[in-house]
């Protein structure tokens, strides 16, 4: 019940916000002038949320080293302010799209973001937290 329910969320919730978001990239084009700071602006955050993101990923993905058990806590990077820096990456890269697309649309999307990610890095807070208590 639980796993259908969950897929039936992430049906909903991405159907509305890419709804949303070709309507309104279709409809009403980004004008020049007024956009431009914010365009670049928006795509500067977005880009450095995608190399905090990647960087955070890779230093993930080389974590535990041939031979090693348990859980290994992430080092470098990001890794050294927050403890999902992988969650922190994709919300920055996501609240640089929105303000790239300056509407609802996208600040919708960058909140919602915000909120399924948030979620999954404060529990992922949590778990580390306990598995270096242990």
């Amino acid at each position: 019940v639980c796993v259908c329910f969950l897929f039936f969320d992430y049906f909903l919730h991405n159907t509305f916000h890419r709804t949303i978001q070709g309507v309104y990239l279709t409809q009403y084009p980004i004008r020049t002038g007024e956009a431009d700071l914010r365009l670049v602006l928006g795509l500067v955050v977005a880009l450095a949320g995608l190399a905090i993101n990647v960087h955070s990923d890779n230093i993930l993905l080389n974590l535990r080293k041939p031979g090693k058990d348990g859980y290994q806590l992430p080092r470098g990077g990001m890794f050294e302010y927050v403890s999902g820096a992988n969650f922190f990456g994709e919300i920055v890269e996501w609240t640089g799209y929105g303000l790239a697309m300056g509407h609802i649309a996208g600040y919708s999307f960058a909140y919602m973001s915000l909120c399924n990610i948030g979620a999954r890095a404060v529990q992922h807070h949590k778990y580390q937290s306990l598995s270096l208590s242990l």
